[in-house]
């Protein structure tokens, strides 16, 4: 059995990997949808803000945060060039009508910001237990959405075919 420590340094790459794969999935238009398993429509977009760490040879690292409702991504893809990964994006999550605005740290998975959709409190304090499960009922909502787009990025990244089919397309992406 691995020693958390031990786990950690060797596969800690796996989260800066998947949002670099959730900024390509956005950017390409791929079918979200599809890949969630929801009933409802799944879209993605990204939010104000974007950081990447690019390490560069001599144990240093380079690190590049883009922030803002207006910011253009140039900057970000240029440093994807360079071999750098997303850390940390900011997201906006549309299922069906109800909209979800979040940040993911790839070194933790950690969700931060979450932001549900409003939820009606106008009800008397005897109904704030059914306010409560419906707040959860949405925070879990996102949250399987996310963890599910985790399992179909591991699943790929796992398959044979990563390099040849899903990666290519990646590379491709950057390079454009």
């Amino acid at each position: 059995m691995l020693d958390i420590a031990t786990a950690y340094n060797k596969y800690g790459f796996l989260g800066n990997e998947f949002l670099t794969w959730i900024w390509y999935l956005v950017e390409t238009d791929q079918d979200i949808t599809a890949l969630s398993g929801s009933k409802d429509p799944v879209t993605l977009e990204i939010g104000n803000s974007i950081s990447l760490e690019n390490n560069l040879g001599d144990k240093s690292k380079e690190k590049i945060s883009i922030k803002g409702d207006q910011a253009g991504l140039e900057e970000g893809s240029t440093a994807l060039k360079k071999g750098a990964w997303v850390t940390d994006i900011n997201l906006i999550c549309r299922m069906g009508e109800e909209e979800y605005k979040f940040s993911i740290k790839g070194e933790s998975f950690n969700i931060t910001g979450l932001k549900t959709p409003t939820i009606d409190t106008s009800s008397s304090e005897d109904e704030i237990e059914g306010l409560i499960i419906e707040k959860t009922f949405l925070i879990m909502k996102v949250i399987n959405v996310i963890d599910t787009l985790f399992l179909k990025f591991i699943e790929k990244r796992i398959s044979d075919d990563w390099n040849t089919s899903d990666l290519k397309g990646i590379r491709a992406w950057i390079q454009s």
